[in-house]
């Protein structure tokens, strides 16, 4: 149950924390001041021991070698084939790496990490029920007793990492976040002030409006070009790892078969289509709603992952409650994205040079 619980107007999300406390817009621009703090309800796992970071820099797209100790940064867990399996807040505090994770893919995460053990000084655990995590932009959340804090590194491409958004302003160049990992104490006392407090419908606007990528917006076939998550979450001259040949292949020589997009709703009939459900111009499927929200400033928003091909400038439609409602696109990742080394091109094999 949520600490906040016990606040005026507390509506309960599907996953605990408050979706909303009567007033998400209101709430939306207490937070994006910094004046609100949000409880995120995300997982926690933990991993301990002297090898941890090179254990897990060995597995893991991001470098993570010589991560000083209060520094927030990202990896995501990759399959064979470079489609997305985890995703992971990471902060190491000295002797114990953090990994904030959704709620559903903590207990997941952390068995996995525990199959790859093999014979190293690691240990890692799933640490969700005994933690609360808090977010504010702007200013550390205001608490005595914080365990563990990330920084979002979203703000500007991370070193190794690389921006495919083709802009000189990135709406996330002014996203602030912090999340604190606090006791369950600490997280009733802060519930128990009179801080003011924001549920996720804000938090989700937000970060929609920031084309801030989560592991909502990942399905069976996602690799990280498509969402513009090597901005953040992948090193791409680092060694090794599960997936990397699928990462520099993309990158390098092909284009991400979809890529993601902000879709401006039309709100006219007060409908908001749900995450999921298909896009389509001119009744052909050609994409799906991976998030919703109204933002305060933007109106009804969503992403969308879509086919490569699909015309930017495409009116598009998605469906609520047998409403049709029109999308605008707005461009996160172009559709020539990828192809980016300059490739020489060698003589065949047994050429002969002709004087």
């Amino acid at each position: 149950m949520s600490v906040f619980a016990g606040r005026a107007g507390f509506v309960a999300s599907g996953s605990g924390p408050a979706a909303h406390f009567g007033n998400p817009l209101g709430e939306q621009r207490r937070l994006a001041d910094g004046r609100a703090v949000v409880e995120l309800g995300l997982g926690v796992v933990t991993v301990s021991g002297p090898d941890r970071l090179s254990w897990l820099n060995s597995i893991t797209s991001q470098l993570l070698l010589g991560l000083e100790p209060g520094v927030g940064t990202e990896t995501l867990v990759l399959d064979q084939s470079g489609r997305v399996e985890h995703a992971a807040r990471v902060v190491d505090d000295g002797t114990t790496t953090w990994l904030l994770t959704e709620p559903d893919d903590a207990a997941s995460l952390a068995a996995w990490l525990t199959s790859m053990r093999f014979m190293l000084r690691v240990e890692a655990s799933d640490r969700s029920a005994d933690f609360v995590t808090l977010g504010r932009f702007g200013a550390a959340v205001p608490a005595d007793d914080v365990v563990a804090e990330w920084v979002d590194p979203w703000s500007s491409v991370t070193p190794g990492g690389w921006g495919y958004a083709d802009l000189e302003a990135h709406p996330g160049s002014d996203w602030t976040l912090r999340i604190a990992v606090v006791t369950p104490g600490t997280a009733a006392a802060i519930a128990a002030s009179d801080e003011p407090a924001a549920g996720l419908l804000a938090y989700e606007a937000l970060r929609i409006a920031a084309w801030r990528p989560s592991l909502a917006d990942v399905d069976e076939r996602t690799i990280p070009h498509e969402l513009d998550w090597l901005r953040s979450a992948v090193h791409l001259s680092k060694g090794c790892y599960r997936g990397q040949e699928t990462v520099a292949k993309v990158h390098n020589l092909g284009h991400p078969p979809r890529r993601v997009v902000l879709l401006h709703l039309d709100g006219s009939d007060a409908v908001l289509p749900a995450p999921g459900t298909p896009v389509a111009l001119d009744d052909k499927e050609v994409g799906r709603l991976t998030a919703s929200a109204v933002h305060h400033e933007l109106g009804p928003i969503g992403l969308a992952i879509v086919k490569r091909s699909l015309d930017p400038g495409a009116t598009l439609t998605v469906v609520a409650d047998d409403v049709v409602v029109t999308a605008a696109q707005e461009t996160i990742v172009p559709p020539g994205a990828g192809a980016t080394a300059n490739v020489p091109r060698l003589p065949r094999l047994g050429a002969v040079k002709r004087s």
